[in-house]
């Protein structure tokens, strides 16, 4: 199809278009009809395309229609998005892209938001986006007026809604959705609407339904809208409130939750196919394999031939140009003083200042003068010629900027002007103050109102800046500087190679560099632009650009002056205010010359409606600055189209492209001959990612149309490198980096010469590699390519490049494809910022976008799915997240444009506080490693050859052999506990066994060996007499922790019962934590429950009995007033075999599981620990445990009576109160062992951080603690343990006291660190390997290592082997496996109420499938290894260690890897200050994280990308779901260990109330 510019259509074949457009906007005439009619008025004038060579193809031209004059009169009001990234091409582009979408029918569980989150600011009270100052193109558009909706792309919802109710028959004019077949257009669309509000259950806002809208206010999830017929219209049901139908969940377990629903929601759109995978895959230091994109041999390649360089017409020096800039000004500014050199205008568009030549020379002197000797002495002057100034002036006060700078010129200083630094924190304004320090600036000039505008400290002076250099404020108005004596003169000498002046550019990364650009090239590019835009002296130019950087300071500032040209300056600030100004002072001033951004005229294009009088045929040139920006098209063909009618000529039009480094790179020369047609390109943008030019794609949607920016300016040559690796030239079909060659470029980055080196000093080299020119390039930061007739193409920046997948994508393209996501009224247009971060060998690419303040959620989150559509659509890349902030919260440069890199920096840690955000990396991430195959493990036909299996000494164990050891250890003659108890109470009863303290850490009370036993032989009568028990009965013990406890223990086996010891329900969490209880006593069936008489009291309480049922508790005995006789007889059992107690205990998954310890396994047990600890009655040991189950309620009940020594008992609770109890007991009474629980540690490194000094003070010491042991069940959390022990070093702790034990339900304590032995070692494994269920050693520090501790020594009579959990086969030595047991204070089974026999012989009786068969083992469900260490035991033989990994329960098979919550964890907590804690689980084989938010919820959504980034990259794993909770929320057991599967029913249950839960993509 034709250009319209080279189409000429009559008039009123024009007019007779736009009718047609009309009717069908309005609905009078169908699509196919306007189709016809319309090929039917334009055919006649359609010339007939020839066939071409694909070389020739950039001739061809963009398909825009002709009558597309016509639309942009008709949208011209709506603002509805950036017009600099317009084009009608794109839009359709972008709406066929979402309309394929739509049948793939995407469904995306919106995220859900608590309701403090979510309150929107009152418009009242909001403020629009502050654009002060801006050139970068950004900012609200002109006069923030509420933009009526756009008529193209989507109506919105309201619209549409009310229309379709109101039964109208017009059909939508939306080119999105596709074409409805005939019917009436209100159906069709009410049809659309119902299938758009896809309503899932409602959470109960206070708003009630709107039922006539057929929106709810429930959490509507996006369902891409179904075609539906358009005659019928579905009958919906009104969404049920309360509970979601039931569902089932991947289980088929019917869950009622929407949770779950979201998820299956989420599951079943990841079940789509995801983007073909990637082929082969690199070895990544080990066999975990991360993909890496392979060359596909079918993707586009370059073919043309290699280009040849291009060079400029000759630079023609006319006689009399100056030989300088100077004297260029002296000149005018004698021969024509009153000439005009600059007109400023105020915020009305008046004239405010007329700067002539001659005032320019005068006062340029003066301060050139004043500078070079007013400042410091006369002997030491504060600057040389030579020396570097800053120069900071504000964007709308030109003038004094240009009399500063000549000034500087003049006085041979060299000037870096730089923005105004508004606070002392601006983006970007640190980096600035580094350029400023590198290049040694001490003195920076300013203007009197600027001086007074900035920030000021308390006695009046300026603040020092953030990262700024010292610097002394010289204000250049004239009133302030003396006159230079008659006989002064500056030295005006021709251009030379002196520095001229240093202008600053932002690089990608945040740092800012100074190019430097010497006299001479500032001379040869003033004459060169003069030549190339054919200045005259005396024409006018209007101005709009900033003035002190870029175009606007080569045109307005510099060869404005060579030519004694007038400058009509536009401040930002007016434009804001008018957008129409520049258009004015054109056609005021009848100006020759404009130079405007694609934005200013975009504004214009906005405002243009109310001017009459506007004649723009003065014009012979239009600059537009930012031309070589590939979306600036749009906006110029707008422009033109709108514009034509108002006498501007279409070869006005001049694009240039410009870069710091090149400065002028290219522009289109202004010609007289309108029949020469700009050139146009139109690429694929597939083929621009391999970075090809393909002219047409089969995919017509996405391609790129960019316009030429003229040729290769006068005296300069230009080629094309690639623009990674070596400068090789590029084909002529193929995009690189443009390379200039002139001497009007800068030549160095101030200070830095190895990236001078690399960027001015290029030598590109042709395929023979040999250098083309032994001069050297400059690289312009410009991607794109030289065609036809020597035109240069941009199409992309090289700071904008993203590499993705092999892939390159432009930052630029991206925002104009959400840009082109209708509708736009939930962003602001131009406040994107598009960047990349590499996440996992890749870069992923990230769009943030403000979003207005009366959006609603699922508002913004319906536009963002479509812009992730969109982007998927068009660039075939997935955009890894996508964040909405809140408006006026981007961190700006000072022109008003979003300042990327700072934007980046505070995306990364977490500070950007983004208000909607939507993370894709199931879609993006597409390099994990595959999924693991399981190898056969070694099965029996492998060599055995005595104790090796194969090559590798078996992985076996064992403690001390209890039957060898020789010792006086009275109590066993005695079979059992209770025998033992009555030995004491007869040999020693004034012994004190037990003492109990309380929050203030004095003695609560105590028990002798006497008081004991006659406690519990009272406790026995009252249990003969009121409970009427049989012996062999089960008794619910339900106490405090204390001396009640163990007194009633022991009257229930003096009575012949079997106790078990259960925490009592807590006071204040009855409803939680009272049907435990009722659940245990019921499962362990026990036939009474004694307990004291206040939990007697919580047990009949009202609030008991809202929770359980109270009737069906068995009798309930008070042990407070017991009976004062003593039973006949005590209970002796016939057989040391039978039950002595059962242990009950919750799991960490949340399996209550009891087992029965035999009094032979009791007694052994306490032997060993007598035997690990060397107990002696003479010891004192101190206990902070609960007594309730494991470990635990033996040092706390049992153990005393065994061994003599006298316990001291620290109820944990009692520290809640009081942090620093237990240590000052420890020290108190001088104790060498002592037990406690990683809660209490946790709570002491916490509670106590801060207090070591004054508890030294009160006289805390720690030097006599021997052993400091942590009772768990679990790897050691050896992060806390080092933590405490360098917390209490400085109160005499020995950091090699503290150590751990560790236990399970089969074996209550399998090690134990004890007294003598080598000390716990550590030994650092590969993550990595672990995961393939692999042990592999690597030393500390190195990536990917995970330090584990030995769990203490393994205890007298207990012997381990490692041994595979499938095969049950033994391992070798440092392989991972289950840990078996074998010992004499095994539990003998589990106590369940079916009696599951199967489950238990396999947990406690299991055989190894080769090798020793014939030994029992007891199976702890743990996985481990077992490493022989250097170490020599106190047997004198090789110590072996045993690592404990983590539970198979709580193992997550993920992509057949295992994986250990912790590890995922611990990995979080570390990626965000405001992380407390953090739990795992999966769920339908998604990982669903919790983290705990301390910090205000604005924070809740900035975890979200960053959880995700953290998990990928350290555990190559994709997070489900994140979900951010209150501190508090993740359930904790007494031993400090998480409930993760409680946490996992709380949140498919929707219990949690959490801030933010995040479905990722």
């Amino acid at each position: 199809m034709a250009d319209r510019d080279t189409l000429p259509l009559p008039l009123e074949v024009r007019a007779r278009l736009a009718e047609l457009e009309l009717e069908l906007s309005e609905g009078d005439i169908t699509q196919k009809g306007y189709e016809k009619k319309r090929s039917k008025l334009i055919g006649a004038y359609l010339p007939k395309p020839p066939g071409m060579e694909p070389s020739m193809g950039q001739e061809r031209r963009t398909p825009v229609t002709p009558s597309s004059s016509s639309r942009y009169h008709r949208r011209r009001s709506s603002g509805s998005r950036d017009e600099r990234y317009r084009s009608d091409v794109h839009t359709e582009a972008v709406q066929a892209a979402l309309a394929k979408h739509k049948e793939r029918k995407m469904a995306v569980p919106m995220p859900s938001k608590r309701r403090s989150l979510v309150v929107q600011t009152s418009m009242e009270a909001y403020t629009p986006p502050d654009t002060s100052s801006g050139s970068e193109g950004e900012g609200s558009g002109p006069a923030n007026g509420t933009p009526t909706s756009s008529q193209e792309g989507s109506i919105n919802m309201e619209h549409w809604i009310s229309r379709a109710i109101h039964g109208s028959t017009t059909s939508s004019t939306t080119s999105s959705s596709s074409t409805h077949s005939g019917g009436s257009g209100a159906a069709s669309r009410l049809a659309d609407v119902m299938a758009h509000a896809h309503l899932s259950k409602s959470e109960n806002h206070s708003a009630p339904p709107d039922v006539t809208g057929y929106t709810n206010t429930t959490d509507s999830i996006l369902m891409e809208r179904p075609q539906v017929s358009s005659n019928t219209v579905p009958n919906r049901p009104v969404p049920k409130y309360g509970n979601a139908e039931l569902m089932e969940t991947g289980d088929g377990v019917p869950v009622s939750s929407r949770v779950s629903a979201k998820i299956q929601q989420l599951v079943n759109t990841l079940k789509r196919p995801k983007r073909p995978p990637l082929r082969e895959f690199f070895v990544d230091d080990f066999e975990e394999l991360l993909e890496v994109q392979q060359p596909d041999p079918n993707l586009p390649k370059p073919e043309g031939a290699q280009m040849i360089s291009m060079r400029g017409e000759q630079l023609g020096v006319v006689t009399n140009w100056p030989p300088s800039l100077e004297a260029a000004l002296q000149r005018w500014g004698t021969i024509s003083p009153k000439a005009p050199c600059l007109t400023t205008m105020d915020t009305n568009g008046k004239p405010l200042y007329i700067l002539t030549y001659g005032k320019l020379w005068s006062r340029s002197m003066k301060v050139a003068y004043n500078i070079l000797h007013k400042l410091g002495s006369k002997q030491e002057p504060m600057l040389r010629p030579g020396d570097r100034v800053a120069l900071v002036f504000p964007n709308n006060d030109p003038a004094a900027f240009m009399v500063a700078f000549y000034g500087c010129l003049l006085a041979e200083v060299v000037p870096v002007p730089i923005e105004v630094p508004l606070t002392r924190k601006d983006a970007g304004s640190q980096q600035i103050g580094f350029l400023l320090g590198s290049c040694g600036v001490t003195v920076a000039l300013t203007s009197d109102a600027c001086h007074k505008g900035l920030p000021k400290g308390p006695t009046g002076e300026i603040p020092q800046f953030k990262g700024w250099p010292k610097l002394l404020w010289f204000v250049t108005e004239s009133k302030h500087l003396s006159k230079p004596p008659r006989d002064w003169f500056p030295h005006i000498k021709d251009a030379n190679n002196d520095t001229a002046y240093i202008e600053y550019k932002t690089c990608k990364d945040g740092s800012v560099l100074g190019v430097t650009v010497m006299r001479i090239a500032l001379l040869t590019h003033c004459q060169a632009l003069t030549q190339s835009c054919g200045y005259t002296e005396a024409e006018t130019i209007v101005n709009v650009l900033d003035f002190k950087k870029d175009v606007g300071l080569w045109h307005g500032i510099l060869t404005s002056v060579m030519n004694m040209m007038h400058v009509i300056s536009i401040p930002y600030s007016l434009m804001k205010v008018n957008p129409l100004s520049w258009i004015q002072k054109v056609c005021q001033y009848k100006a020759k010359v404009a130079c405007v951004k694609s934005r200013d005229m975009h504004w214009a294009l906005v405002a243009h409606r109310d001017q009459r009088d506007i004649s723009l045929c003065s014009l012979r040139m239009l600059v537009v600055a930012d031309g070589s920006n590939p979306w600036s098209i749009s906006s110029c063909d707008a422009f033109l189209n709108v514009f034509q009618s108002k006498g501007l000529k279409p070869e006005v039009i001049c694009p240039c492209a410009s870069s710091p480094e090149a400065l002028t790179v290219a522009i289109r020369r202004p010609t007289d001959d309108s029949n020469q047609p700009p050139g146009r390109g139109v690429l694929s943008m597939q083929g621009l990612s391999h970075g090809v030019i393909r002219v047409d794609s089969e995919e017509k949607l996405s391609v790129l149309t960019v316009q030429d920016v003229g040729t290769v300016m006068p005296g300069a040559l230009m080629c094309v490198v690639r623009p990674e690796g070596v400068p090789q030239l590029c084909r002529t079909d193929e995009i690189g980096e443009m390379c200039v060659c002139s001497i009007a470029t800068g030549t160095s980055y101030y200070g830095l010469s190895g990236m001078t080196k690399n960027t001015f000093e290029v030598f590109p080299m042709n395929s023979n590699g040999a250098p083309i020119s032994e001069y050297p390039f400059t690289r312009t930061g410009l991607l794109g390519f030289v065609g036809p007739g020597g035109l240069a193409f941009i199409a992309g920046k090289m700071d904008g490049l993203m590499v993705v997948g092999g892939r390159r994508h432009n930052a630029d393209d991206i925002v104009a494809t959400a840009l082109a996501v209708e509708p736009m009224k939930f962003v602001y247009r131009g406040r994107i910022a598009v960047f990349s971060i590499s996440v996992l060998h890749d870069e992923r690419i990230v769009v943030v976008a403000e979003q207005r303040p009366d959006s609603t959620e699922e508002d913004s989150f319906q536009w963002m799915s479509r812009v992730l559509q969109a982007i998927d659509g068009i660039h075939q890349v997935g955009v890894y997240c996508l964040a909405l902030v809140p408006s006026n919260t981007l961190p700006k440069t000072p022109l008003g444009g979003i300042h990327l890199s700072e934007t980046k920096q505070l995306f990364l840690e977490g500070s950007l506080h983004p208000c909607n955000v939507l993370m894709c990396p199931h879609t993006c991430v597409t390099n994990l490693p595959k999924p693991r195959q399981k190898q056969p493990e070694i099965g029996p036909a492998s060599v055995m050859v005595g104790n090796l299996v194969s090559g590798k000494r078996i992985a076996q164990a064992s403690g001390r052999d209890l039957a060898q050891i020789e010792d006086n250890d009275q109590a066993r003659k005695f079979l059992f506990l209770s025998e033992v108890l009555q030995w004491r109470a007869q040999t020693t009863p004034e012994h004190v066994l037990y003492t109990l303290l309380n929050s203030r850490g004095t003695i609560a009370s105590s028990l002798t060996c006497v008081q004991l036993h006659k406690r519990a032989e009272k406790i026995a009568a009252m249990l003969a007499e009121r409970g009427h028990l049989q012996d062999g009965d089960h008794v619910a013990l339900v106490y405090p922790p204390g001396i009640d406890l163990i007194a009633a223990f022991y009257g229930c086996l003096y009575a012949g019962c079997v106790p078990i010891t259960v925490r009592p329900p807590h006071p204040q969490n009855i409803a939680t934590t009272l049907p435990t209880v009722k659940m245990i006593v019921e499962v362990s069936r026990s036939a009474c429950v004694m307990t004291s008489q206040v939990i007697c009291k919580l047990l009949r309480s009202k609030e008991a009995s809202a929770a359980v049922d109270v009737r069906s508790w068995p009798p309930v005995l008070d042990t407070d007033d017991l009976p004062k006789k003593k039973p006949p007889l005590l209970y002796k059992p016939s057989n040391p075999d039978t039950l002595a107690y059962l242990d009950f205990s919750v799991s960490t998954t949340g399996m209550l599981a009891g087992v029965k310890m035999s009094h032979t396994a009791t007694s052994a047990f306490c032997r060993s620990i007598k035997l690990q600890c060397e107990l002696y009655p003479s010891r004192e040991v101190a206990i902070c445990l609960d007594p309730y189950c494991g470990l635990g309620f033996v040092l706390w009940c049992l153990c005393s009576v065994y061994s003599g020594h006298q316990s001291i008992l620290i109820p944990p609770s009692e520290l809640e109160v009081n942090p620093a109890l237990w240590l000052l007991a420890v020290s108190q009474y001088k104790v060498r062992d002592t037990f406690c629980s990683y809660s209490v540690m946790e709570l002491c490194t916490k509670g106590l951080g801060l207090q070591t000094e004054s508890l030294k003070s009160r006289g805390l010491d720690l030097s006599r603690v021997r052993t400091c042991v942590v009772v768990a069940e679990e790897r050691p959390r050896i992060a806390l343990t080092q933590s405490f022990s360098k917390l209490f070093k400085d109160l005499g702790l020995h950091p090699r006291a503290v150590s751990t034990s560790f236990g399970c339900r089969v074996n209550l304590a399998i090690c134990l660190q004890g007294t003598s032995g080598p000390d716990p070692t550590t030994v650092f494994v590969d993550m990595r390997a672990l995961r393939h269920d692999r042990v592999r050693l690597v030393e500390r520090g190195s990536p990917h290592s995970l330090p584990l501790m030995e769990s203490g020594k393994i205890l007298p009579g207990v012997r381990i082997i490692i041994a595979n959990p499938e095969t049950k086969g033994p391992l070798g030595d440092s392989h991972l496996g289950e840990i078996w047991v074998h010992s004499g204070h095994n539990a003998s089974g589990y106590f369940t109420v079916y009696g599951d026999e199967a489950l238990q012989s396999d947990h406690f009786n299991s055989r190894l499938s080769f090798g020793d068969t014939h030994s029992l083992w007891a199976r702890t469900g743990y996985l481990g290894f077992l490493r022989r260490t250097e170490l020599t035991d106190a047997s004198g033989e090789r110590h072996d260690a045993l690592y404990v990994v983590g539970a198979l329960d709580e193992a997550m098979e993920l992509r057949g890897m295992r994986y250990h919550p912790i590890d995922i964890e611990t990995s979080v907590i570390r990626t965000h200050k405001s992380i407390t804690e953090c739990a795992v689980f999966t769920w339908t084989n998604l990982l669903v994280v919790v983290v705990e938010l301390d910090g205000s919820e604005q924070e809740a959504l900035d975890l979200v990308p960053l959880v995700t980034n953290v998990v990928l990259e350290e555990h190559y794993l994709i997070v489900g779901v994140v979900v951010v909770v209150d501190i508090g929320v993740i359930p904790i057991n007494s031993r400090g260990e998480k409930q993760r599967m409680h946490l996992r029913d709380g949140f498919l249950a929707d219990q949690l109330d959490p801030i933010y839960v995040a479905y990722n993509m």
